[in-house]
C-alpha cells in the first residue's frame, strides 16, 4: 500500500472535510472558563469537565447574553482545524444551562441594560384606548395565544388581529420574534399595538425573553408593546423593556380592551344616575322659580296698595265734601259754579252749598278785588 503524503494545508482541509461530514455541527455542555474578548468583536473561551477541556472561538454578535466563568453553558458549534491556530470550536450559539447559570446572566444582563436607561419609566408609553388594529407576535401551538384571543373576543372582539406566528422557545425563537417585530414596525402602519405572549414553562423556556438582542427590539419599537408572558411570578427582561408588562397572556388582554358587557351596564347606571340628578335639578329649577315667582307677587301687590292707599288719600284731600267742611262753599247761579263776579250782577239769585245744606241768597252788590 503506497504512503499517502500530505502537505499540512491538504490535511487541514482533508480533516475539516472528514470533520463537517462526521459531525457538522455538534452540542456540548461544561463548565464556562477563560471567557475573554478581545477588541469587541472575538470572543474566546474553553467548557471544561472533570476530565478534559475544549477551546471556542466565535463572534462577539453571536452571544444572547452575558457569561462570566463558572457558568454552566451549552454551546452548538462546527468542529474546525484552523491551519495557524490549531483545533477548535468555531460557536454559533452558547447559552447557560440550569436556573442558576440562567439567573446570573439575567442579572448580568439586567444591570447592564438598567444602565443604558433601557427600563427607565419615562420611556413608557400608554396603551391606546380601545385599538381597532392589533399586531400578535406568538405560536399557533401556544396555549398563551389561544387564551389572548378567547379573552380578547369575549370581551370585546370587534377589531383586527394580524398574527405572527414565531417560535417561543428554542434557540430559533428570539430571532423569530425579532424579524416579527421589525415587520410590523416596517410594513404595517395601521397596527396600533404590538402584543407578544406565550404561557408559563421553565426558566431555561423563558430565557428566550432575556434575550438581548429581543430586549433591544422591544424598546425600540415605534408601535406601543405588550408583553404577556410566563405566570404572574414570571419577570422578564422583555417585559422590563415593554411599554406594559401583563403577569398572563389573559391578564393581556384584559389590560388591552375593556369589558363590553359590563361598560355597557356601567354606562345604564350612569344613564340612571344622570337621569335622576337632571330630575332633581329641574326640580329644584322649578320650587326656585315658583319661590322667586310667589315673592315678586308679594312685593307687587304691597307696592300697588302702597300706591293705592296714596292715592286715596289725594282723593280725599281733593274731595269736595272735604273741603265744604272746613268752612268753604260752593257758589251756584242757575246751576252754574260761579268763579267771577262777573258771572253775576246785583240782584241776581245764588245759592250757597255748605258742609250740610244749600243757602239761598241775593246779590246786593259786586265788588272787584284789587291786589
Amino acid at each position: 500500500m503506497d504512503e499517502l503524503i500530505l502537505s499540512p494545508s491538504q490535511f487541514v482541509a482533508m480533516f475539516n472535510q472528514t470533520l463537517e461530514a462526521a459531525y457538522p455541527l455538534i452540542v456540548i455542555e461544561g463548565e464556562l472558563s477563560e471567557f475573554r474578548v478581545r477588541k469587541n468583536q472575538w470572543v474566546y473561551f474553553k467548557l471544561k469537565d472533570d476530565e478534559a477541556v475544549v477551546d471556542f472561538f466565535g463572534s462577539v454578535y453571536q452571544l444572547k447574553s452575558p457569561l462570566e466563568d463558572g457558568m454552566l453553558v451549552r454551546a452548538v458549534a462546527r468542529p474546525r482545524l484552523h491551519p495557524k491556530f490549531g483545533f477548535s470550536l468555531n460557536y454559533e450559539s452558547v447559552a447557560p444551562v440550569g436556573e442558576g447559570a440562567i439567573r446570573r446572566a439575567y442579572e448580568l444582563l439586567k444591570a447592564k441594560l438598567e444602565a443604558e436607561g433601557l427600563f427607565a419609566p419615562e420611556r413608557k408609553r400608554p396603551l391606546p384606548d380601545l385599538p381597532k388594529s392589533i399586531g400578535l407576535i406568538s405560536s399557533h401551538q401556544a396555549a398563551g395565544a389561544e387564551d389572548f384571543l378567547t379573552v380578547l373576543g369575549q370581551r370585546w372582539g370587534d377589531m383586527e388581529v394580524l398574527f405572527a406566528n414565531v417560535a417561543v422557545q428554542g434557540d430559533a425563537a428570539a430571532a423569530q420574534i425579532v424579524r416579527a417585530l421589525d415587520y410590523f414596525n416596517q410594513h404595517t402602519a395601521a397596527i396600533e399595538v404590538l402584543v407578544v405572549v406565550r404561557g408559563g414553562g421553565s426558566a431555561e423556556d423563558l430565557s428566550v425573553f432575556n434575550d438581548e438582542t429581543l430586549v433591544r427590539a422591544i424598546a425600540a419599537s415605534r408601535i406601543p408593546t405588550l408583553i404577556g408572558v410566563g405566570h404572574e411570578q414570571d419577570t422578564t427582561l422583555s417585559d422590563l423593556a415593554a411599554d406594559r408588562r401583563a403577569a398572563t397572556p389573559t391578564e393581556a388582554a384584559v389590560l388591552l380592551v375593556p369589558d363590553r358587557r359590563q361598560l355597557i351596564a356601567q354606562l345604564a347606571e350612569a344613564r340612571q344616575r344622570l337621569g335622576s340628578y337632571m330630575q332633581a335639578q329641574v326640580s329644584g329649577v322649578k320650587d326656585r322659580y315658583a319661590q322667586n315667582l310667589k315673592a315678586a307677587m308679594t312685593r307687587l301687590l304691597e307696592q300697588s296698595q302702597a300706591q293705592l292707599t296714596a292715592a286715596a288719600r289725594s282723593l280725599a284731600a281733593y274731595d269736595p265734601k272735604a273741603v265744604l267742611g272746613r268752612g268753604y262753599s260752593i257758589v251756584r247761579s242757575g246751576g252754574v259754579v260761579i268763579s267771577s263776579i262777573k258771572q253775576v250782577a246785583p240782584g241776581a239769585g245764588l245759592s250757597a252749598e255748605v258742609a250740610d245744606g244749600q243757602i239761598e241768597t241775593e246779590v246786593i252788590s259786586v265788588k272787584s278785588q284789587t291786589t
